[in-house]
Order: structure tokens, then sequence, then C-alpha cells
């Protein structure tokens, strides 16, 4: 490749981030339905037909803030794991656990585009499965570590899973291999526990209601690990 090429590489790559930053902001400003390229035009100083080349459309420049969003969500929780004894499963899920709140609180914006209202009339497209699982991966690696090695102890057995949900739950075990139904369909509500007490904090439900938010996070999310059977911290 010649340093023309590179050198033109680069600047369409530096004005893609500049649009996808600009994007970024106007969620805080109009949010994901209010997203527009021609506004993003305008704070730019282009003419919109200028970033059609690089996003054609509304839903591209979306796609992009939505992937990005799950990516560094996932990343964050993916540090937060391996910063933790990987032989200290409860640990590593209460880091991961804070990790999504940490980063959620930092990018409400974002995090409210991932997990807020639909944006009406757009569809998500394949591109966002993986990076929307990385972090859900994690919390499968570490239930499925903590079974293996004999840590993760369903509490008198644990009712069994609900037969219906068979086909469901062999979906959900391929991001934690190994764990018996009755581990999985727990597994769900824990997920869904989770990011139901961030979203409502990050919502605002908490403001009036709960003062020490911190403490009520930390004994959540160390009830929910005993709920499952991971050892006490």
């Amino acid at each position: 490749m010649s340093s023309s090429q590179t050198a033109r590489r680069r600047a369409r790559a530096e004005l893609t981030q500049e649009i996808v930053d600009i994007a970024r902001g106007q969620l805080a400003t109009s949010g994901a339905a209010g997203l527009s390229l021609r506004a993003v035009a305008r704070e730019m100083g282009m003419v919109s037909s200028a970033v059609y080349r690089y996003f054609p459309s509304r839903d591209d420049l979306l796609t992009r803030l939505i992937i990005d969003g799950y990516d560094a969500v996932g990343e964050a929780v993916e540090q937060a794991d391996a910063a933790v004894d990987p032989d200290d499963v409860t640990g590593r899920w209460v880091a991961v656990c804070h990790a999504v709140r940490t980063w959620a609180l930092a990018h409400p914006h974002e995090y409210a585009l991932l997990h807020g209202s639909p944006v009406p009339g757009y569809r998500a497209p394949d591109d966002t499965v993986g990076p929307a699982a990385r972090d859900a991966v994690v919390y499968g690696r570490i239930l499925s570590d903590a079974w293996a090695s004999g840590r993760l102890v369903l509490p008198d057995g644990g009712p069994p899973a609900p037969a219906p949900l068979a086909d469901d739950l062999e979906a959900v075990r391929a991001m934690m291999p190994g764990v018996p139904d009755a581990v999985v369909v727990r597994a769900v509500a824990l997920w869904a526990t989770l990011y139901g007490m961030v979203s409502f904090e990050v919502f605002g439900t908490f403001d009036t209601v709960v003062r020490l938010r911190d403490v009520l996070f930390d004994h959540t999310v160390r009830s929910l690990a005993a709920w499952i059977g991971l050892p006490g911290t």
C-alpha cells in the first residue's frame, strides 16, 4: 500500500470517528430517536452528502454506536473478570456486576441506547449480536468454571427447570457449557436482575427511594451469588 493510500485511509478513519463522536454527543441532547445525519454534518461544517459517504443512513450510524457501546461494556466486563483470581468465582461475579454498573453510570446515554426504549423504525442487524454477547459470555464462563470446579452448589438442589424452556435453555447454555438446566434458568434470572438494578439507577427510578445505592447494589449482587449457589465471600 502506497503512502498516499495509507494517508487517505487514516484520514477516512479519523473523520469516521469524528462523526461517531458527534453522534454520541447527540444521544445526550436529542436521544437515539432524534439522531440526525444532517445535524451531525452541520456540527462538522460539512454538507450532509459528505457524511452520507461514511454512513449511508441514520440506521447505519445507530448500528455503529450500538456496536461501540456493547464492545465498551464488554471490554469493561472482560477486564474486571481478568483482574480477579480465576479460582475466586464469587469475586469474579461481583467484579463483573460492578463493572456493568460503573460503565452504565459513566455512560448513561449510551446505556440507554443499548437497554432503553427501542428506537422507532430501527431494527438491529446481525452485526450487533456478537458485541451484545461479550458481557454475557464472561458471566457464563464464571458460572461454567464454578460448576466444573464444584464451587457452585444450588441451595437444596434448586427446583427443576420448567420442561417447556428446554430449547431456550440449550441456546443459553452455549455461553456456559456443562451447566445443568436448573443453573441456566437461574442464570437468566440473575442477568435480568442485574440489568434491572442498573436500569433503575440509570433511569432515575431509585432517585427518591434509595439513597445508598452503592450499598444496595453490592448487597444485591452478593445475594444473587448466594441464590445461584456460588460460595460466600
